[in-house]
């Protein structure tokens, strides 16, 4: 094993590491005084591993000359893929935090450091090519998101969302341990080459349920319904940005994750558990538009939103082809996207104190006090909905043409029916902001950097990211056809 090869493929990892260790040393010494530096530079660091990221998808690396660590790390184009969105993510959600802590009294200094440390146990999961790589960026993403959570110690709503991430977070990591369990038991192997070629012989019962076990752990990172129960209230009571953290690269991390082991560690055996995704696709969706329904809280029902669209990302996993695959990542990009500019303007939302507005009714006749702020919050909502000609619209349209193409008519006929559920929640803020009296409530003002992200991501949903599709689509079939390799 070529130990230099090896630790030039993990340059992020290790980048990451070393600053998070740096950056923690500093913050012990200064105090919470160094706070905006220590996010500077950790917006800085991130900054730079997507360049160490990026060349691997644009080459469309793959193979055993990306395989680090005898195939427990793997640094190919479907990784790059996924880091690029974590990295970037986790950078926009640094950008914006400073300016909504400035009203507690100053942004604690350990806060960038969990994000770079929850940003590499997420580059981990992205990379993982065996079960053990899997488990060890899993609980090193947990664990600094537990803490991100419940970091505003004087609200009672963050230590709520802290303390039933963590309680049913560690429920959710015992069962996907179990699955590891039983499926090292009968397969032998803890690679997923080794998984997939083990089971490409045959399936056992106990390997079907460490399948099944595995999938549900998978499940609640992703707030898959029925494990989606932790989502409304950890995005509610959670401070803003670290929700957006969650909703942006903690999402993309999860489903890059679910992606490798569905796809390559139990590729071999897609039809054992395309009738689990299938069901967990609609029920997501359905669950995720009518719990969307009743909510009067803003960042609630960006939550059953998240639950929402997961179910039409699953709709692509369903079908178990490249071009699925490839429609998965589409959806994903712009998915996290709409969710960044969709909690940038949430988190716009303040009185004239500079208190957070969270309730929906608050939103009303926003076009006529804050007329900018309303037209890019409509611009995520209507895109959020599918709506055409914004770019959302693309995203449901490749999912649901992977799902036709690879004779899933049913199932994608189910999804734009039940799509249309959806709709109505974000149509009803359009309504709301646009056509009853206004509130007077929101009516405190942004920094530049909120504004810069929220008219990025507007331009970015509007009819100009179509211009974006034929180089979208080829980046992320590139990044797909990793998944599919012969074993």
């Amino acid at each position: 094993m070529d130990f230099a090869h090896s630790l030039g493929l993990i340059a992020p990892e290790v980048t990451l590491s070393v600053a998070g260790l740096v950056l923690l040393l500093v913050s012990a010494w200064s105090g919470d005084k160094a706070a905006r530096l220590i996010a500077i530079v950790s917006v800085a660091v991130l900054i730079g591993c997507m360049f160490l990221t990026a060349p691997a998808l644009f080459q469309g690396a793959m193979g055993p000359d990306v395989t680090a660590f005898g195939g427990q790390y793997r640094a190919d184009a479907f990784a790059s893929f996924a880091k690029l969105l974590i990295y970037g993510s986790a950078a926009a959600a640094l950008v914006v935090t400073p300016a909504f802590f400035d009203r507690f009294g100053g942004m604690r200094a350990e806060y960038p450091v969990l994000v770079l440390f929850g940003a590499l146990g997420m580059g981990m999961m992205a990379s993982a090519g065996d079960l053990l790589t899997l488990y060890i960026g899993l609980e090193l993403n947990s664990l600094a998101s537990y803490v991100l959570a419940a970091i505003l110690r004087n609200d009672s709503r963050s230590a709520e969302s802290g303390l039933k991430y963590f309680v049913l977070g560690a429920l959710a990591s015992g069962i996907l341990l179990f699955g590891v369990s039983l499926t090292y038991g009968f397969t032998g192997t803890t690679s997923f080459a080794g998984i997939n070629l083990a089971l490409s012989g045959g399936l056992s019962a106990g390997a079907l349920f460490g399948i099944v076990f595995m999938l549900a752990g998978l499940a609640f990172k992703i707030s898959a319904v029925p494990f989606h129960m932790w989502t409304p209230d950890v995005y509610e009571g959670a401070p803003t940005p670290v929700t957006t953290f969650f909703a942006t690269a903690s999402k993309a991390s999860a489903l890059a994750l679910t992606m490798r082991v569905a796809l390559e560690a139990f590729g071999s055996q897609a039809d054992a558990w395309r009738q689990i995704v299938i069901f967990a696709a609609l029920a997501s969706i359905v669950v995720g538009a009518l719990g969307a329904i009743a909510q009067t809280n803003i960042k609630r029902l960006m939550a059953y939103s998240s639950i929402n669209n997961v179910g039409f990302v699953l709709i692509g996993l369903a079908v178990a082809t490249p071009q699925g695959a490839a429609a998965m990542l589409v959806y994903l990009v712009i998915y996290v996207i709409m969710s960044l500019g969709g909690f940038v303007a949430v988190l716009m939302l303040r009185d004239g104190e500079g208190n957070q507005v969270e309730a929906i009714a608050d939103l009303a006749g926003l076009s006529r006090t804050r007329p900018g702020l309303a037209l890019a919050l409509a611009i995520i909502m209507f895109s959020l909905a599918g709506i055409p000609p914004l770019f959302g619209f693309w995203g449901k349209f490749v999912v649901f043409q992977a799902a036709v193409q690879g004779g899933f008519v049913a199932l994608a006929a189910i999804g734009i029916a039940a799509s249309v559920i959806g709709a109505y929640y974000y149509i009803k803020i359009v309504k709301i902001m646009y056509f009853d009296e206004p509130a007077g409530v929101v009516t405190g003002r942004s920094d530049w950097a909120h504004n810069v992200l929220l008219v990025l991501a507007a331009l970015f949903m509007s009819p100009l990211g179509y211009f974006l599709t034929r180089w979208l689509d080829g980046v992320a079939a590139t990044a797909a056809a990793v998944l599919f390799l012969p074993v």
